[in-house]
């Protein structure tokens, strides 16, 4: 296979950000709490820039999950900039290697959830629960300086917490999610345990409209109405995709809306590309007796028109023929030059 195209690369980075979008910095340059005054035109700039470098590393490894880049790139970079509660990381700028799985003889043993700050009453914890969006989590994390630049160094290799499929030691993550649907279970426990110790901080989940394939996933939803958890928002990037193809042929979960509020939850349902509308249902959310749940209705070719060819199988993109990857790689260098004017 022909080599990749040498053009020069220049992602957005919180240097290159105007001031007002720039995290504020803490000890070691760790980002601070979520961006004050963040609007939606920063949201839409490190939305872009985590597209164009997931695509990258796309390219380099020849295979990747794209299309999750697409679909949620603002949904996420809305989450850190505009909704989080999140004090400034404590995880090194350098992802740490495999401690080993957590257990009582195992002190060495982490989580990732130390890149979203300390664990804090006041502040809120953030559970990733799809975790083949692994790669689109780091790169979210590099534009806003929680993470390294040379984060992803050793991703997907032997012995590293930057994998392809994350887990409770990979930046960002908080617990091991898979297989898919158990997330917003174990983040209901620490909601309620939160409620029962009176902290004011509130606890958000990040999932895929897959996930709610899953019988485990409309369980968690009935007990956290009946236990009246309204300390925990879920998002949901409903981007219509699932390995096997498109949502509605294999098996599907709508209206979605409608059964949500039939197990009792608080649903809002807005286009997964407008920052300000993901950003409405959670500003005064909180105070109540209800779970939230935001559908983020989001397009899984946004920003990279070339992989409609492919739909509906856009679960995970790996390239046919050189052709095809110049193609791509010519996409990226237009994206990076577009970025960059």
């Amino acid at each position: 296979m022909a080599s990749l195209p040498t053009a020069a690369v220049k992602h957005t980075s919180p240097e290159t950000m105007p001031p007002a979008t720039a995290p504020a910095t803490a000890q070691a340059g760790h980002a601070a709490t979520r961006t004050a005054g963040a609007t939606a035109a920063d949201v839409r700039r490190v939305a872009d820039a985590v597209r164009r470098r997931v695509l990258d590393y796309t390219l380099q490894n020849n295979g990747g999950y794209l299309s999750q880049a697409c679909s949620s790139a603002e949904l996420l970079a809305t989450l850190y900039l505009r909704v989080l509660r999140l004090g400034p990381s404590t995880a090194p700028l350098v992802p740490r290697p495999f401690a080993g799985v957590p257990g009582a003889g195992n002190p060495e043993a982490f989580t990732g959830a130390d890149y979203n700050g300390p664990r804090d009453p006041a502040l809120d914890r953030f559970i990733f629960s799809p975790v083949h969006y692994a790669l689109v989590l780091y790169s979210l994390l590099i534009e806003l300086g929680r993470l390294g630049p040379d984060g992803l160094e050793a991703f997907n290799q032997d012995g590293s917490t930057v994998e392809l499929i994350g887990a409770e030691h990979s930046p960002g993550h908080e617990v091991t999610a898979g297989s898919l649907g158990q997330a917003l279970s174990q983040a209901g426990g620490i909601a309620l345990a939160r409620r029962l110790k009176g902290e004011r901080g509130r606890v958000w989940v990040f999932m895929s409209d897959g996930e709610l394939q899953e019988g485990q996933t409309w369980e968690a939803f009935a007990a956290l109405a009946h236990h009246r958890i309204g300390n925990l928002g879920v998002y949901i990037d409903a981007n219509a995709q699932q390995c096997d193809g498109a949502m509605a042929d294999t098996m599907t979960i709508e209206p979605l809306a409608g059964r949500l509020r039939a197990f009792g939850a608080e649903v809002h349902e807005v286009d997964g590309h407008d920052s300000d509308a993901l950003a409405a249902p959670a500003a005064d959310f909180g105070g109540g007796d209800r779970p939230l749940a935001v559908i983020a209705r989001t397009d899984p070719c946004r920003g990279v028109e070339l992989m409609r060819a492919r739909a509906p199988r856009l679960h995970y993109l790996r390239f046919k023929s050189d052709a095809e990857l110049q193609a791509y790689a010519a996409l990226l260098a237009t994206l990076d030059a577009e970025a960059r004017a």
